[in-house]
């Protein structure tokens, strides 16, 4: 039986926006953010763009912000990977920034968000198919 063919790649778009929030966290801008990860500017900019870096700069950029590659991939496949609430959730305890009470109750919210609007989306997921169906 042949394999399914999956379409796996990195998230470039997504990658920009959380070095985004690491970025604004650190109070920096973006020519300082270069200068610190060892990448040029138009690096950033293209990775703004939504193009994936090279190899070293994304190296340089995962160094500098402690992100981890494995975030941004994505795939149509099975996988391993801890469902995205959970590894929200740990995230948000291993905060030195955050104290218990401070992570527990930004849990509670994204717990809360997440839920009511993967509900939603798998509403409207539905309701396309079934439109979808009845054409």
């Amino acid at each position: 039986m042949p394999a399914i063919p999956t379409r796996t790649g990195f998230d470039a778009r997504a990658f920009a926006a959380a070095l985004d929030v690491e970025r604004e966290t650190r109070r920096l801008h973006w020519n300082e953010v270069a200068d610190q990860a060892g990448v040029s500017a138009s690096t950033l900019t293209r990775l703004g763009q939504g193009k994936r870096p090279d190899v070293d700069g994304l190296a340089r950029l995962l160094d500098w912000s402690g992100l981890n590659a494995a975030t941004f991939i994505r795939s149509q496949r099975p996988s391993a990977r801890a469902a995205t609430l959970t590894r929200i959730v740990g995230e948000l305890h291993g905060d030195p920034l955050l104290s218990e009470d401070s992570a527990t109750a930004l849990e509670q919210i994204v717990r809360t968000a997440y839920q009511q609007l993967a509900a939603r989306d798998a509403m409207e997921a539905r309701a396309s198919s079934d439109k979808d169906r009845t054409r």
